[in-house]
């Protein structure tokens, strides 16, 4: 599939394939084209349409990266400059602009009006969730449902869209199709909710940026929530300067961990991840015993063992 990135972003403009290769020289997980390419596997489906369609998927989650390092202002991604920090912000905007275009030119050459409906709406889902999650930046009082719709329709819409697209490939039931949908909804819920989580319990080397980012940038996710619902007046008033001040003191972000852990915030988040993730095993259960559900069911359990 590396290869099939790198093809499909060639152009005359020399610095578009410059920047796609700088971007997939940067590693990633790729769990997302992954979730499509299993799930046409488990379908019966063995013919190269997968490979092309989880190209497709990858470069739409490349598109919204770039697009929201810019708006999130970091610098770096997977350990490594962001594509604005080294290219700027106009040029980066036109990156991610191109790459959803050539998303879907990617895909009508396969002529398959229902896979390009499926990529339309996970993709305008996206968008919808970018802009909704500016909207509660900076705000501290987010409920735990407004978060999660930020989640559903950021995260978990394109991992259900991946899962379904397998199936489709499959030609499998509408029944099996919903399922893999579920599947890979239920996965996404779970691996952005590991992936905020991150931001307090990983290592920044590992990580490959800062930890304690969302909340610089005004993030208020699940673990914050939780403990702004336990921790009292002190930890309310220090999660509002820090988001209000868009910083954090070494000072600061040591008593955000101490009352993380001490009002259990982190394993509530935690417990729910593992929720989602046992959700998504138990939408396989329609699918008779083999290797290649084998390999779904082991990807929430991955996805719950990161720690990058």
């Amino acid at each position: 599939m590396e290869q099939e990135f790198v093809g499909h972003i060639q152009s005359r403009v020399a610095l578009i394939p410059e920047m796609g290769r700088y971007i997939q020289s940067s590693g990633g997980k790729r769990v997302r084209p992954a979730v499509l390419l299993m799930a046409s596997r488990l379908c019966g489906y063995t013919g190269d349409r997968a490979v092309l369609y989880a190209s497709v998927v990858e470069f739409i989650h490349t598109a919204t990266l770039v697009h929201d390092d810019i708006i999130d202002g970091a610098d770096l991604r997977r350990g490594r400059l962001a594509v604005h920090s080294r290219w700027g912000n106009d040029i980066t905007v036109l990156l991610g602009d191109y790459l959803y275009i050539k998303s879907m030119a990617m895909a009508l050459t396969q002529d398959s009006l229902e896979i390009i409906r499926v990529l339309c709406d996970v993709t305008l889902r996206m968008i919808e969730g970018e802009l909704y999650q500016l909207t509660k930046t900076g705000d501290v009082d987010i409920t735990e449902e407004e978060h999660f719709e930020i989640i559903r329709r950021k995260t978990a819409f394109l991992f259900g869209g991946c899962a379904q697209i397998g199936g489709m490939l499959g030609d499998v039931s509408p029944e099996h199709a919903d399922a893999l949908r579920e599947y890979g909804y239920n996965l996404g819920i779970a691996f952005q909710l590991v992936d905020d989580l991150l931001d307090y319990t990983a290592d920044a080397t590992a990580l490959g940026k800062p930890i304690g980012g969302d909340l610089r940038e005004g993030k208020v996710t699940l673990p914050i929530i939780f403990l702004l619902h336990r921790g009292g007046e002190d930890a309310d008033r220090l999660i509002r300067s820090v988001v209000n001040e868009r910083a954090v003191t070494p000072e600061q972000w040591r008593e955000i961990l101490r009352l993380l852990a001490d009002h259990g915030a982190t394993d509530l988040a935690y417990e729910r991840a593992v929720e989602y993730a046992e959700r998504a095993k138990t939408c396989l259960e329609i699918f008779p015993p083999s290797r290649e559900r084998d390999a779904l069911l082991a990807l929430p359990d991955y996805v719950l063992s990161r720690d990058r």
